[in-house]
C-alpha cells in the first residue's frame, strides 16, 4: 500500500513479516492441503506462508493466488515462484483486489494482514475500505485498522466450507473498534479457534499477536481460546481434546473465553442477579483532563511559587503513585508536595486581562520551550487555557499493574488523563459505592472489561469502567460502612496485597450482607487470578 512517508516505511506498511517457524507450525498443524483447491494469501509479503505450504507438500491441483502491494516484494516473489504454474502473484492493493473479485471464492485464506492505522492510508484506500465495510454491513470509522478490513473482506471471499487462518494483533480479543468484527466472525463461522502466546512472537515489536483459525460450516460449535507459551507449543498441541464454548453475547470481549464454560456461566449469572448493578448506574465516568502537555501544565510547589501561580493552581493527582489509599486527602496532597512532585494543575483564566505578570512569564516560558506546539494545544483559541475543568467526586485509575484503584476525592483535586473522573448520580452515597468495588466479583469484571498491553498493563476506558458490576449494599449499617472503609484504606496504605482487601470485602459484603456463598466468592477469585496472571505473565 502506498502510504505517507513521515514515519519508517516498514511501520507505515504494517510489514512485520511472520517468523518462518510460526508459519510452518500453523500450516503443519491446521492445514490439510487436500481439502483446499483454491488458496488466497491477501498480503503475501516475503512469501513465508507459501513457502510453508510448498514444504508441506503443495499439489499441482491446488492453486495459490498471492496478493502483494509492494512492487519490490512482488518482483522478488515472481522470480521466487516463477517455475510454479499453480502460484499466481498479483501486484495490487488488496482492497481493490477484493472489489474486483467479490464474486469469486477461495477454500483457504491464510496470512498476516498489515497493521496500518487509518490515518496512514491514502484517501483512495480509505474510500475502498469504507466501501467494503459498508457492503458487509459494518459501520466504517477512523479507528478501524487495516487488519480489520482484511479479515472482513476475506470472510466474504471465503467459500461456504472454507477456512481462514490469520496472524492478527491480540486487539481482536478486546478493543472496541473490533467489536463489529467479533460479531461478524461469530455470525459467519461455525468454529473459531484462537491461539495466544505469553511470550512475544515478533521479536522486533512489542505487539502481542493471536492466531485465528476460523472455519465456515453448517454446524455451529462456538469458540475456544488456547493459551501457549511460544510457537513450539503448537507442534505438541492436541487440538481435538480442547472443547469449543458456545457463544452468547457477541458484543462482549473475547477475553472472557480465557476461562472455561462453567466460569463463563458464573459471570453471566451475576449480570442477571438483582443484587448487582453496573458502575454506570451509580456514577458518570469521564476521562481526566487532557492538558495537551502534562509536563507544562502539571507543576511542582517550587514552580507555583516562582511564577506566583497560587491562584490558578488546582490540587492534582498526576500519577498513580500519588495515590496512597482509597481516599485522596489533604495529607496525601501535602506529602506529594513535600516530595517535589507535580502536585498542581495550572488553569489560566480565559480573560487575558486577568493574567498577572507571573502568569505571563510562565506562558512565555512555555512558548520558549515549545509547550504550545503539541496538537491539543495548537487547536485551542488560547493554547494555555486548558478546557473541561471540573472537579470530580472520585477517580478511577486508567492504566494499572496489579489492579485499578478507585479513590474518593476529599480535597477538590483534579486529575490528568491518567485517571478517569467520576461524578456520582444524585442520591448515591459515594462511600457505599467505594466499598462495593473492592471484592472478587467486581475485580473480575475489571479484568474482563479492560484490555491488556505489553508489560502486563491493564487499561480500562470510561465505558468499560461503567460495565463493572457492583453489589448493591444500600442497607449496610453506617458504622460498619465507615469501619470497613477505614480498614481498607489502612491496608492499601500499608501496601497489603489486594487479596487481603478482597478477603475482607468478600466476607463483609458478599457473604454476610448479600448472602453469596463462600464457594462463589472463591470461584470468582480464581477467575480474577487466572486473568490477572495471564496478563502479568507478559511482563517478561
Amino acid at each position: 500500500m502506498k502510504l505517507k512517508s513521515n514515519t519508517e516505511e516498514i511501520k507505515l506498511r504494517g510489514a512485520y513479516y511472520t517468523p518462518y517457524d510460526l508459519a510452518t507450525s500453523i500450516v503443519n498443524k491446521f492445514i490439510r492441503l487436500s481439502d483446499y483447491k483454491n488458496v488466497l494469501e491477501p498480503s503475501c509479503g516475503d512469501g513465508v506462508f507459501i513457502d510453508a505450504i510448498i514444504e508441506s507438500g503443495l499439489r499441482k491441483s491446488t492453486k495459490i493466488t498471492a496478493v502483494e502491494i509492494n512492487e519490490e516484494e512482488t518482483t522478488k516473489l515472481s522470480v521466487k515462484y516463477g517455475n510454479k504454474s499453480n502460484i499466481k502473484i498479483v501486484h495490487e492493493d488488496f482492497f481493490k483486489f477484493y472489489l474486483d473479485n467479490i464474486n469469486n471464492s477461495f477454500d483457504l485464506i491464510i496470512g498476516n494482514p498489515p497493521y496500518i492505522r487509518y490515518q496512514y492510508l491514502t484517501e483512495l484506500q480509505r474510500n475502498e475500505m469504507s466501501e467494503m465495510l459498508i457492503h458487509e454491513g459494518l459501520v466504517p470509522n477512523k479507528l478501524i485498522n487495516s487488519w480489520v478490513a482484511f479479515v472482513v473482506a476475506s470472510t466474504t471471499l471465503l467459500s461456504n466450507n472454507g477456512t481462514m487462518v490469520f496472524v492478527l494483533p491480540a486487539e481482536l480479543l478486546q478493543v472496541v473498534y473490533a467489536r463489529q468484527l467479533r460479531d461478524l466472525l461469530i455470525s459467519k463461522y461455525s468454529e473459531i479457534t484462537l491461539l495466544t502466546f505469553t511470550e512475544l512472537i515478533f521479536s522486533d515489536i512489542e505487539q502481542e499477536v493471536v492466531v485465528l483459525i476460523a472455519k465456515k460450516g453448517l454446524k455451529h460449535k462456538g469458540i475456544r481460546v488456547i493459551q501457549m507459551t511460544n510457537v513450539s507449543d503448537i507442534d505438541n498441541l492436541d487440538i481435538d481434546t480442547i472443547p469449543f464454548i458456545k457463544t452468547n453475547n457477541t458484543s462482549e470481549k473475547w477475553t472472557k473465553y480465557f476461562v472455561d464454560s462453567s466460569e463463563i456461566s458464573a459471570i453471566s449469572s451475576i449480570k442477571k442477579d438483582a443484587r448487582f448493578k453496573k458502575f454506570s448506574d451509580f456514577a458518570i465516568i469521564n476521562v481526566g483532563v487532557t492538558t495537551g502537555n502534562n509536563s507544562y501544565f502539571s507543576v511542582t510547589d517550587e514552580t507555583k511559587i516562582n511564577y506566583d501561580l497560587s491562584e490558578v493552581c488546582i490540587p492534582l493527582i498526576g500519577k498513580s503513585s500519588h495515590v496512597h489509599g482509597i481516599f485522596y486527602t489533604k495529607s496525601d496532597a501535602e506529602f506529594n508536595v513535600k516530595k517535589g512532585r507535580r502536585s498542581y494543575l495550572v488553569h489560566f483564566p480565559e480573560n487575558d486581562s486577568l493574567l498577572k505578570d507571573g502568569y505571563k512569564k510562565y506562558i512565555e516560558y512555555g512558548v520558549n520551550n515549545e509547550a504550545n506546539t503539541g496538537y491539543k494545544c495548537r487547536i485551542r483559541d488560547k493554547w494555555y487555557v486548558v478546557p473541561s475543568i471540573w472537579i470530580p467526586d472520585a477517580f478511577f485509575l486508567r492504566r494499572n499493574n496489579l489492579y485499578p484503584k478507585f479513590v474518593i476525592n476529599k480535597i477538590n483535586a483534579i486529575s490528568t488523563d491518567t485517571m478517569h473522573r467520576i461524578k456520582f448520580r444524585e442520591g448515591v452515597n459515594p462511600n457505599i459505592v467505594l466499598l462495593s468495588y473492592y471484592n472478587s466479583i467486581s475485580m473480575t469484571f475489571t479484568e474482563i472489561n479492560g484490555r491488556s498491553y505489553g508489560g502486563g498493563v491493564l487499561e480500562i476506558l470510561p465505558s468499560e469502567v461503567g460495565d463493572i458490576y457492583l453489589p448493591i449494599i444500600d442497607n449496610i449499617d453506617n458504622a460498619l460502612l465507615l469501619e470497613t472503609l477505614k480498614k481498607v484504606d489502612d491496608l492499601i496504605r500499608k501496601g497489603s496485597a489486594i487479596e487481603v482487601v478482597m478477603d475482607l470485602i468478600d466476607s463483609v459484603i458478599l457473604i454476610d450482607i448479600l448472602g453469596i456463598s463462600d464457594k462463589t466468592c472463591k470461584e470468582f477469585r480464581n477467575i480474577w487470578k487466572k486473568l490477572q496472571t495471564r496478563r502479568l505473565s507478559r511482563t517478561h
